[in-house]
């Protein structure tokens, strides 16, 4: 039996997220038929972690077991994205890995981007790819609120009610915001982190960069781990998983 990594990119627009979901079409099922088609044997695919819907990834990483061996990676990559590209998904890399590796499991470390583009004009090539937010928003005061997210903290305010998490408990590493002429992109590094975590820190990081919200009003939502008291989460549309970590 032999393990492969995939390393994936996807624009999730169409779909309903990263899982299987008996709602719509799912990046794992659209990937899991195409890996079995080619492979002539019954896939299962392993995800690093769920993307909801409408959410993109840079570099997911997933692991898939079978019984041969994938002798010519440039063969396999051609043939798998033939069917893919059209959807929107393309297979950047895969790499045999020693029999413990699980995609979710020995991952150390995950990295998600939000790109917001600042600006009254509408969106015409990051439509779909990014929060189109028209009122000025203040960079420094991102930044300041970006810092006390940091550290290990009872993150219940921005945990959704469905998430199946057992401890609201996680470390973000370092939460950096960059400005780049119009876009605001602001990423978060943890080794996990909750069901639509991201996207509320940023829901109230936009309401302290309209000043709807102060700093300390913004610790105090963050320290009530109340979701009721959570600004609106981001839209999904801006959301990249980056990069997962091994």
């Amino acid at each position: 039996m032999s393990i492969y990594q995939i390393i994936i990119e996807y624009v999730g627009t169409n779909f309903v997220g990263w899982q299987i979901q008996k709602n719509g079409i799912s990046v794992q099922e659209t990937i899991q038929k195409t890996l079995t088609k080619i492979l002539k044997q019954k896939i299962i695919l392993y995800g690093s972690g769920r993307t909801d819907s409408g959410v993109h990834a840079l570099a997911q990483s997933a692991h898939f077991s079978i019984e041969t061996k994938i002798n010519n990676k440039i063969l396999f990559l051609n043939s798998v994205n033939f069917f893919l590209n059209k959807k929107k998904i393309s297979i950047l890399a895969v790499n045999l890995k020693k029999k413990n590796f699980h995609a979710r499991y020995s991952a150390k470390k995950r990295q998600y981007k939000y790109v917001i583009v600042n600006r009254i004009a509408p969106l015409s090539l990051d439509e779909n790819k990014a929060w189109h937010i028209k009122t000025t928003l203040n960079i420094e005061l991102i930044k300041k609120a970006a810092k006390l997210l940091e550290g290990t903290k009872d993150f219940s305010t921005y945990r959704s009610s469905s998430c199946s998490a057992q401890s609201p408990i996680r470390t973000l590493e370092k939460v950096a915001t960059i400005k780049k002429g119009d876009k605001i992109i602001i990423i978060f590094k943890s080794k996990s982190f909750l069901q639509q975590q991201v996207r509320s820190m940023v829901g109230c990081l936009k309401f302290v960069a309209e000043n709807k919200w102060s700093l300390n009003f913004f610790k105090a939502v963050l320290d009530s781990k109340k979701r009721i008291n959570c600004a609106p989460p981001a839209p999904p549309r801006g959301l990249y998983l980056l990069k997962v970590s091994y």
